[in-house]
């Protein structure tokens, strides 16, 4: 069978170097797994593959989508097991890289089968959201679903809702409609798996030196101009005022910049956030993985 290389690894591990050095050594092309990436307008912030990283192998799912789309693990599973049926025809190996943990495990180990929730449910859990805030939605899923808890972006109300949604529609934990794990066979490729790990403190300082360059390269005009493509208001919030980020937008590096703009904070301490935020995403993903059986 064809294989499928995984690239694993925390955010700012360097995982995009491995991934153009096997790519090469395989003369095979490189799928990104990547949930921002896939957006198109936020190169700086996702640390997207330069123009030069893609010229050298080639890449698919980068920069495909506009911002104001939706999308998420499971199309983008559909999409990308289309993509690799035609992909194995030409290549014996294909690289997959990327930090989206939700992503790569249904590529692998298949769709999760998640029941519909009724309309009712769903205004009632966002209209509570709404009226209570982030804390309370984080509180709900502690309590309904620990085991979830321990792996989903706790700062994602999307994902975090659509937990509560199935929790209270099915009177059981949204984990336990997550339990599967596809053979070869079914996938149609084996998998291998390349784990990436750095020292923690080696890590931490990559991830604080990264958000520096990122600054650097232009990230306050490319958040602002997102921002205002999506007609997302830099003026300061009522007190009572909520906003929603759309999915492309409500990531780390963009969403700490939108109370900056607004002039709720200093820029110092919006990068403070950055680095801080993107070293809690490099720990949740560690913690998946190893709740896969990874050793990080």
């Amino acid at each position: 069978m064809p294989t499928l290389v995984v690239i694993l690894g925390p955010t700012g591990v360097g995982k995009t170097e491995l991934s153009l050095q096997l790519a090469q050594e395989y003369g095979c092309p490189i799928v990104s797994a990547d949930s921002r990436q896939i957006y198109r307008d936020l190169p700086i912030g996702t640390a997207a593959p330069t123009a030069e990283e893609q010229a050298q192998v080639e890449h698919y799912f980068i920069a495909c989508k506009s911002l104001i789309e939706t999308y998420n693990a499971g199309q983008y599973a559909r999409d990308c097991k289309v993509l690799l049926s035609n992909l194995f025809t030409k290549h014996e190996h294909v690289v997959m890289v990327g930090g989206s943990m939700m992503y790569i495990d249904a590529v692998c180990n298949g769709l999760d089968d998640i029941p519909d929730v009724p309309a009712a449910i769903r205004q009632e859990v966002r209209e509570a959201y709404n009226q209570r805030g982030l804390e309370w939605l984080q509180t709900e899923v502690q309590h309904l679903d620990p085991a979830y808890w321990v792996e989903v972006d706790q700062q994602n109300p999307q994902r975090l809702m659509h937990c509560v949604e199935i929790c209270r529609a099915t009177g059981q934990p949204y984990s336990s409609f997550r339990k599967r794990g596809a053979t070869a066979m079914e996938r149609g490729f084996d998998v291998e798996y390349r784990v990436v790990t750095r020292p923690r403190e080696e890590l931490y300082e990559r991830i604080n030196l990264r958000v520096h360059k990122m600054i650097e390269a232009g990230l306050l005009d490319e958040a602002r101009s997102a921002f205002e493509q999506l007609g997302i208001s830099l003026l300061p919030m009522a007190d009572d005022e909520q906003s929603m980020l759309p999915n492309s937008l409500n990531t780390v590096g963009y969403k700490e910049l939108l109370p900056y703009f607004k002039g709720e904070y200093t820029l110092e301490r919006a990068i403070e956030l950055i680095q801080q935020n993107s070293r809690h995403y490099a720990k949740r993903q560690m913690t998946w993985w190893r709740s896969k059986g990874f050793n990080f």
